[in-house]
């Protein structure tokens, strides 16, 4: 029998193995999780088996989301997310400041509030009109936020300005929220000409300049107040969603579960919005929150530009408007209407982060402690490697 490639050395033991490895290196390989000799890498037998910490991980996330359904986990994901769950409790807060403190005064509806003041009342100027805020009880005095040039409290204004611009967001959001869902979900479904023609139309929304056209609709439309603002930026704000939508359904018109629709004899209305669209919810829910935290800083950016909301509505850009002449004497009229658009821009933004993590099956961040703790045990620790090694 002829013996192929080199004999190896009398004096070593190499090839003595088996399969004519080295007995040390067959040692040291096994011990450390590296090449086995039964297998590839890292101890598995097999190509497609996941590494052992990999598969500890992927068992731990199943066993975490086993018997749960899709909602739950979405929900126990966003839960565990510290900045989302943050920004949620600040954002409820600022929510039921503004609407408990001034009251709802939106036409015939008027419900008062627990705050002495109203935004139009003008008080007796009080301690020169500096805010009576303090870390000392009376903590909040009678004009916390301090009062204007005029002696209109700043609470109460900050309060409607909250209200106004929150209304804002929110109906830009709803607005947007269904022209890009609607007309992204029928260009990617049906495709061919009906595709090309909504985006066409898309491509000619995304061109026109949104502040430009929001403020010519805005000032044309003035005394419709603020709705005609909302509407109008929702109508100009749904162009990246309905991309993102008409993506999602390309890819998913195609899978199983629609074919197995159309089979059984389902419109297409029915496909769309009872099979389709229910597995983008993920992209939908975080454009959204996207979508209103750009607008809160889009509507101060019109107001402060004085195109947006107008007096004697208040809103918290026209405030910073209003009051930008006295930013060197008296600040504090800059520095609440600000902090609350700062407040708002990134509760949203945080809240839309969490979404997006929860709604990414690639995202890690469900794991709790429990499960990590077990996650980091399965992994050898650095002295226990080198002590095998040596």
């Amino acid at each position: 029998m002829t013996t192929l490639g080199p004999i190896p050395p009398t004096n070593t033991d190499a090839g003595s193995g088996p399969n004519g490895e080295d007995p040390r290196n067959v040692a040291v390989l096994n011990g450390s999780g590296g090449l086995d000799v039964t297998g590839d890498i890292a101890g598995r037998t097999r190509p497609d088996e996941p590494a052992p910490a990999e598969h500890a991980e992927n068992a731990i996330e199943l066993k975490e989301v086993e018997g749960l359904s899709l909602g739950r986990i979405v929900l126990r994901r966003f839960l565990r997310h510290k900045a989302a769950m943050i920004s949620v409790v600040v954002f409820v807060l600022v929510l039921v400041l503004a609407f408990s403190s001034v009251g709802l005064d939106i036409g015939p509806l008027q419900i008062p509030g627990w705050w002495i003041w109203q935004y139009t009342d003008i008080p007796q100027p009080v301690n020169g009109g500096v805010p009576t805020l303090s870390l000392l009880p009376p903590r909040l005095g009678i004009h916390p936020f301090g009062q204007d040039t005029i002696g209109k409290d700043m609470f109460a204004q900050v309060m409607r300005g909250t209200q106004v611009s929150l209304m804002i967001v929110f109906v830009v959001g709803i607005v947007s929220t269904v022209l890009g869902t609607v007309i992204g979900a029928v260009a990617g479904f049906f495709g061919g000409l009906v595709d090309s023609i909504l985006m066409r139309i898309t491509d000619l929304f995304i061109i026109v300049p949104l502040l430009l056209f929001a403020a010519i609709v805005a000032h044309t439309f003035s005394s419709a107040g603020p709705v005609a603002l909302a509407l109008t930026l929702g109508a100009l704000s749904w162009t990246s969603l309905a991309r993102l939508v008409r993506g999602e359904v390309l890819s998913l018109r195609e899978r199983e579960f629609v074919e197995a629709a159309r089979v059984a004899g389902a419109s297409n209305s029915r496909i769309i919005f009872r099979h389709i669209l229910p597995n983008t919810i993920g992209v939908i829910t975080v454009s959204a929150t996207l979508t209103m935290s750009v607008t809160i800083l889009l509507e101060t950016s019109l107001s402060f530009l004085g195109l947006g909301v107008h007096a004697p509505d208040v809103s918290l850009g026209q405030l910073i408007e209003a009051y930008q002449t006295a930013f060197t004497t008296r600040p504090w009229l800059f520095w609440w209407p600000g902090l609350f658009i700062i407040i708002i821009a990134l509760s949203i933004n945080f809240i839309g982060d969490g979404l997006r993590d929860a709604f990414d099956p690639r995202q890690k961040r469900g794991l709790n402690r429990r499960a990590r703790a077990a996650k980091n045990d399965s992994r050898p620790s650095p002295a226990a490697i080198e002590a095998e090694q040596a």
